[in-house]
């Protein structure tokens, strides 16, 4: 008989890993709460605007290719994208401004004439950036730390023999410090360490490799919104035979003798229980341990480790048009290190937070009404851990209106036609996130960034895919995270 696996939850490592195991010769169901896929990558639609709910920016489009490639399936007739020619568009309190290019050498350019800085000196920069990806990309990023076959490659010996030159052990802020004297340029830098919802006063000066992904491999918009990224794999795994379903709770996984053996879940109100030779959770993992796994123990680790930032969204649909800003948007705070200090430290909102603005309607012009935009405000926010977030969410947008009208020259109040709000309570209802955080577990500690959740459970036939798993949170990591897991799955 074929064997069978079971995916629980439908995020994107969830629907890539389901492809791959299908692949693979598995019999695959993914089983979703929810009545939609795709996880945090969501839509919300509303008086006329359309809204990508979760993740907002698309790199490395090769790892989803991949997935269609693998069943010689034509990857157009499912997803299409267009490389964009400007990364981002930041602003400072100080009324300074700069758009981005996304050509490397137009980017040092112009980056050397605002910033004063050297081109040689942001040369070298990019260059280390790349130089620490390819050292470090085929252990940490595509390949399981807990496989012993990791440590013993080419790869390995020559990160290895280069290790000094990977600032594994210097903060990221320390990092910019002893190149850059341009406290923009730092400041520029440094908000990479939200990328994987940590601190740049504390993550590891490694994750400068992360500029990297953005500035030489480029940055990408899916024609149809993000919500088209999840809903690609979706449709191509009805299409090769994977089973879904949708609003089917689970109730617990079964473990007999250390080995998993299947899930109970809920189907119409109706508890089942479906057997399978391997589970793969998508599920954050603390959820997986605490509510899925009663009769294990959650490791130590797990519950000690402190989480990721989280996020309070705004969805705003706008009745105006602002020719000044792009797709992507950043506001910068005045002071980036009390920013930090207040969200992790004192578990609060920044009282001036850096604040996002993505607007697919300049590249998707029917995700607003003619002659209007949508908003997609985002600032950095911490975990949940009881806060007064009705009382912080209405600070905060006073802040936020404040803050952009200030710098835009318009009452950004006068325009705001239709709201929603998503806060971590929010976040964590609707995909299990653990108080809410975007990305799992920080990456403040050194630790913490390179040994994750292992993709391989210490219980037999259980394995672990996505962002709170390793290697990170992320549109590419989750991707990379599904392949380090089917490739775990033993073959048939």
């Amino acid at each position: 008989m074929q064997k069978k696996a079971i995916v629980i939850g439908a995020g994107i490592a969830g629907l890539a890993c389901s492809l791959r195991l299908q692949k693979k010769g598995y019999q695959v169901t993914v089983i979703e709460r929810n009545s939609y896929t795709g996880g945090k990558m969501h839509v919300l639609k509303k008086d006329g605007y359309r809204f990508d709910l979760g993740p907002s920016l698309f790199t490395m489009p090769e790892l989803v290719e991949s997935l269609f490639e693998l069943f010689e399936k034509p990857v157009d007739i499912y997803f299409t994208y267009k490389k964009e020619s400007v990364i981002c568009h930041y602003f400072w309190p100080d009324g300074s401004s700069f758009k981005a290019p996304a050509e490397p050498e137009k980017w040092i350019k112009e980056a050397a004439d605002f910033f004063g800085t050297p081109s040689e000196v942001l040369k070298d920069y990019l260059d280390n950036s790349a130089k620490k990806y390819a050292l470090t990309a085929p252990i940490f990023l595509e390949k399981s730390l807990h496989d012993w076959n990791t440590y013993f490659s080419t790869h390995t010996l020559k990160a290895i023999f280069n290790l000094g030159a990977l600032d594994l052990f210097s903060s990221l802020d320390k990092h910019h410090k002893n190149i850059f004297t341009n406290k923009k340029l730092i400041q520029y830098f440094n908000r990479f360490a939200t990328y994987n919802g940590s601190s740049p006063f504390k993550t590891s000066a490694i994750m400068s490799m992360i500029p990297h992904l953005e500035m030489h491999k480029g940055t990408y918009f899916p024609t149809e919104g993000m919500h088209a990224i999840g809903q690609s794999l979706f449709r191509l795994a009805k299409d090769v035979g994977v089973r879904f379903l949708l609003e089917s709770p689970v109730l617990k996984i079964n473990v007999k003798n250390n080995s998993a053996k299947g899930v109970e879940i809920t189907v119409n109100g109706q508890n089942q229980y479906l057997e399978a030779d391997v589970v793969v959770s998508n599920a954050d993992v603390f959820h997986t341990y605490e509510k899925l796994l009663p009769t294990i123990r959650t490791p130590k680790r797990i519950i000690q480790e402190e989480r990721s930032s989280s996020g309070l969204i705004f969805y705003w649909g706008i009745a105006t048009t602002f020719p000044s800003l792009n797709l992507h948007n950043i506001f910068f705070s005045d002071d980036y290190e009390s920013e930090f200090n207040e969200i992790f430290e004192k578990h609060t909102l920044p009282s001036d937070p850096t604040i996002y603005v993505n607007i697919s309607s300049k590249k998707k012009p029917s995700d607003a009404p003619e002659n209007c935009e949508n908003w997609f405000v985002m600032v950095n926010a911490p975990a949940n851990k009881g806060q007064d977030w009705e009382d912080l969410k209405q600070k905060m947008k006073d802040t936020i209106i404040q803050k952009l009208s200030n710098i835009l020259g318009v009452n950004i109040s006068d325009y705001i036609v239709c709201e929603e709000i998503l806060d971590p309570i929010g976040i964590e209802k609707s995909t299990s996130a653990y108080q809410g955080a975007l990305y799992g577990t920080s990456s403040n500690d050194p630790k913490a960034a390179f040994l994750r959740q292992s993709n391989k459970s210490h219980i037999d036939n259980l394995f672990f895919c996505g962002g709170s798993a390793h290697p990170g949170g992320g549109i590419p990591l989750c991707l990379q995270s599904a392949k380090i897991t089917a490739d775990l799955v033993p073959a048939i």
